[in-house]
This record gives structure tokens, sequence and C-alpha cells, in this order.
């Protein structure tokens, strides 16, 4: 079984990951109809299944970024586990840039400060309304987001906070709500929409699966104040569910080159295209 997600440079080259590597097919978009074979970039990742999905983003430094997932729901991983990693795609060394992340599905970074942004998936089976899947702001290496000893910020896991304390850890960003599955987010820097929207922080909640009473299935979004903190969150865009049914879940959101939104969908299997008029 492999996991793939895909990374496109506007230079041209593709870059592929799957569980245990990450692949670059060079100048794709000149040689689609005889396509090159990959290259490895990096070949040496854990290949466990659960939470072996890697969501990539190329950072302003122009290393490759993506999640190494915790290999289980709550458990002390492995050292090469719960983590977001970064590789150079020219050189395959490959850093820790974050610990203390149980499953990551959406790194981006700020269009100004550069500083790196990820959602944060929390533990199941705690309680219907713990803990809070979190956004977590990172501005530099070697910090701990908490997983496993500490939930959202400041919960103390039952089993493995023990003789732990939360203020070890690097709190979130913000709480995002319980089991509301952020995955995919991006910095809105498009021209379409209001200016009040530039820079606001847009997530694709992908919905809840363990709770009585099921939330997500929608779009947020975050205002960040002068000092870059989170100041208001708020939908940005429902209508995926109503109630305990939904017919759509949003996994990722890009900006376009025209400003307007566009959303993948891995239900309804369709891409969303959002814009604004006057």
């Amino acid at each position: 079984l492999e996991f793939r997600r895909v990374l496109f440079r506007s230079k041209g080259d593709l870059y592929v990951a799957e569980l245990s590597r990450i692949l670059r097919f060079r100048d794709i978009e000149s040689k689609l109809d005889n396509p090159p074979a990959p290259e490895v970039v990096f070949d040496a990742l854990p290949s466990n299944e659960p939470h072996g999905w890697k969501f990539m983003a190329m950072g302003p430094d122009n290393w490759l970024y993506f999640n190494i997932g915790a290999p289980c729901n709550i458990c002390v991983p492995p050292d090469t586990h719960a983590q977001i990693v970064r590789v150079d795609p020219s050189k395959g060394v490959l850093e820790t840039v974050v610990k203390g992340v149980r499953n990551s599905v959406g790194i981006t970074f700020h269009p100004i400060t550069k500083e790196m942004w990820f959602t944060n998936h929390g533990r199941d089976w705690m309680g219907e309304d713990v803990p809070h899947d979190t956004l977590h702001r990172i501005a530099g290496k070697g910090q701990h987001a908490g997983y496993p000893y500490c939930h959202q910020g400041d919960l103390p896991d039952p089993e493995y906070g023990k003789g732990r304390s939360c203020t070890e850890f690097t709190p979130p960003a913000a709480k995002l709500g319980p089991h509301i599955a952020p995955m995919g987010l991006r910095f809105y820097t498009g021209k379409m929409f209001p200016a009040q929207y530039r820079n606001r922080i847009i997530i694709a909640n992908h919905g809840s699966w363990n709770k009585t009473q099921k939330i997500g299935f929608n779009l947020t979004q975050l205002t960040l104040d002068a000092k870059g903190n989170v100041s208001r969150y708020e939908p940005f865009a429902e209508g995926w569910a109503d109630g305990n049914t939904y017919w759509g879940r949003p996994v990722d959101v890009h900006v376009m080159p025209d400003g307007a939104l566009l959303v993948s969908d891995d239900v309804a299997g369709a891409l969303f295209r959002i814009s604004y008029t006057k």
C-alpha cells in the first residue's frame, strides 16, 4: 500500500511522497508524453502505514517539509516519528524541524515572516469533546508540540502525561475544535477577495468520524494580529454537511493565480472553485 502526495515546482519539477521515500520527476511539464524516470530524493523514511500519508510543502529555503506521523493513536513514538522534518532536495539531507506532532496533514509558510504553520490531529478515544485539534506556529527548530504527553497545549494525557507538565512544550497557536480533522491550509495571498482577507489562514476541515454529533466538514479562517497571533477564528465556507449527514469532506485548499480558492474533496471526488464578485 502506498500513500502519495505530489508537489509541483514552478521550474517544472514534480515531487511525489510515498510511504517511505520522496521521488522527483525533473522538468515533467515539458515531458508529459514521455515522462522521465523518477529520481530518489530520500528513501530511508519509516514504512508504518498508520499516519503514513505525507503532506509536502516547499519552504522559503527551498527545502521540502513533510510530516512523519505517530505509528499509533497514542504511544511514546520512536524517535523517527511524530514530527515534521525537512529534506534538502539537492543533497538528500534530512533534518527534524519540530517534534511532538501526532499527525500533521497541512503545512504552509507565512508570506511575510516565512514562519512555518501547520495543522495537527489530536488523539482519539480520550473523549468526544477533547482533545482539540490544533494549529501551530514554528519560528525555529528544536520545539516540541507535546505529543504524547500533553494535548492542545493544556491537557495532560491520562496515561503518558503522568509526571510531565504541559509547560514543558510549545503551546498551539489556536485550538480548532475536537476531532474536526484539519487538513491542508494556506495563507490567502490573492487579490480577488476584499482586502481584509489578505494573509488570513484558510483551513480545510475533513470532519469528525468518532463523535456522536459530527462537526467540521467546512473551511475555516483565522485572522492574525500585528504580532502574528490568532485574533479571530470563524467559518469561511460551509454546506458539506447537514447535521450528521455529509456529502463531502474538504481536504486541501490552494490559492489560484486569479485569486480564487480551489478546494479538493475526497468524498465528493471533486475540485471546487470559490470566487468573489462585487
